[in-house]
């Protein structure tokens, strides 16, 4: 064998072993050392609380004694169940599936062939919506109002900007505080007085469309923007709503915001109604407006507008260069998805009868992000079960959980979700298909940015 063989080989041999994974980073030990990072911080959050004293005292207490052990345990638990039993699980109630004459496909077949048992079914959902709440202590009621209801019609309106149209958002909750806003003005709560005082019933519309104009305004100037260029400018816009609130005192209030905003009322056509301070007549009205936004948005999903955004997320070029207006399309996304939190704003401050600029903090433009995603993008009906799952569990967590603690647990839930479900709980078959030829090299996963090196 010559030299120049010997040297070829050596080479090739070199070039294999390169292209060899080694085995800690292979997919099934990533998750593992996830997994145990998860733990160790598992066992920081519910271990010793920390002390002016020693400042060493929290991770002492903590990474010490038997807790760090139960905390990896679980974690590390969860993997090995996860990596070695889900086969076995699946193939075991797949042939239980075939025994049976596979039931759950059926069962979707039947949805989706006959109409009348699946609006049956949507009729008895929205009948437990109604009648299980009654049922509820007053705390709960009031979380459902306040949080649920509220952030489940903000996660709607979102869905529409990131789960349709692909355009990363992390500003979205000034649009809440701008129909807050609006709320106060019109009812004449703010230093400037409004042209009439209007009752906060016939605020809705004014307040959807100036959200509607908002949505316009920051979408205007950042059509030319995709993925973490888009999601720094709708971060600064939202950094612009929340100092502008805090600093115009003669316009906005300042800090001390608007009080005494009168309750909601509705006075038409001789049938007077006056909402209470009592939690469930809201719950009643957010349900109604929930339905309303689910009925339009679901037409629209399927209509040409939906079928524009779908192609924009998917491929913002190719969209273009088969005749999709982009520029419209994604205005009219900015604008629609805003449009919910107009209606969400006036019902909140007609409730609370008192806001201020730190009723709107960036925290909670990042909070319904994560709902949407834990919930499924592009799914209404994921969009919200990830409001009420994620809004549900630091409420439940309040007597066993100290509050500086709670979101820990929160992002504990986040980061297991993203490693084994990253498509949310309810996700659209559109996102599965994504995914999963994003697992076999065939595809990008993530409609709001280009791969790495751009599109293939």
């Amino acid at each position: 064998m010559s030299a120049v063989e010997t040297s070829v080989k050596d080479v090739a041999s070199a070039a294999s072993r390169l292209r060899r994974t080694a085995w800690y980073r292979q997919p099934r030990f990533t998750r593992l050392w996830a997994m145990v990072a998860l733990g160790v911080l598992l066992a920081l959050v519910t271990g010793e609380q920390g002390n002016t004293r020693d400042i060493f005292f929290s991770l002492e207490g903590s990474l010490t004694g038997p807790n760090l052990w139960v905390c990896l345990a679980l974690t590390v638990g969860v993997w090995a169940l996860r990596e070695f039993a889900s086969t076995p699980i699946k193939g075991a109630v797949d042939q239980a599936k075939a025994a049976v004459g596979r039931p759950g496909g059926a069962l979707r077949d039947r949805l989706q062939g006959d109409q009348r048992l699946r609006w049956g079914l949507i009729g008895l959902a929205l009948v437990l919506a109604l009648v299980v709440p009654s049922m509820l202590s007053r705390t709960w009621q009031t979380v459902l109002v306040d949080q649920i209801a509220i952030f489940a019609l903000l996660a709607i309106g979102l869905n529409v900007v990131i789960g349709w149209a692909g355009l990363l958002d992390l500003g979205f909750f000034a649009f809440f505080a701008v129909g807050a806003y609006s709320t106060a003005f019109w009812t004449g709560r703010l230093p400037v007085e409004p042209p009439m005082v209007l009752n906060p019933f016939w605020v809705i519309p004014i307040a959807v469309v100036t959200c509607l104009v908002t949505g316009l305004l920051l979408g205007a100037p950042t059509l030319r923007l995709r993925g973490d260029y888009l999601a720094i400018v709708t971060l600064g816009f939202h950094e612009i709503i929340y100092l502008v609130a805090k600093n115009a005192d003669g316009v906005t209030g300042g800090p001390q915001g608007a009080r005494l905003i009168p309750d909601f009322s509705f006075d038409f056509a001789g049938i007077e109604y006056t909402w209470s301070i009592k939690p469930l007549p809201y719950w009643y009205l957010l349900v109604f407006f929930i339905v309303l936004v689910i009925v339009l948005f679901s037409r629209l999903e399927h209509s040409r507008v939906g079928r524009a955004w779908t192609a924009i997320r998917e491929d913002e070029i190719a969209a273009a260069a088969n005749g999709v207006d982009t520029v419209r399309f994604k205005l009219m996304a900015f604008a629609i998805g805003a449009s919910t939190s107009g209606v969400a704003g006036v019902i909140f401050t007609s409730k609370y009868g008192y806001i201020n600029p730190e009723v709107f903090p960036l925290l909670q433009s990042i909070l319904i992000l994560a709902y949407v995603i834990f919930g499924g993008m592009g799914s209404i009906p994921g969009v919200l079960m990830g409001a009420a799952a994620l809004v549900w569990l630091p409420e439940a967590l309040k007597d066993y959980v100290d509050a500086s603690d709670r979101y820990m647990y929160l992002g504990a839930l986040l980061v297991i979700m993203m490693i084994y479900r990253p498509q949310g709980i309810w996700p659209s078959r559109r996102r599965q298909r994504e995914l999963k030829m994003a697992e076999e090299g065939l595809g990008d996963a993530d409609a709001m940015s280009e791969p790495a090196g751009g599109k293939a």
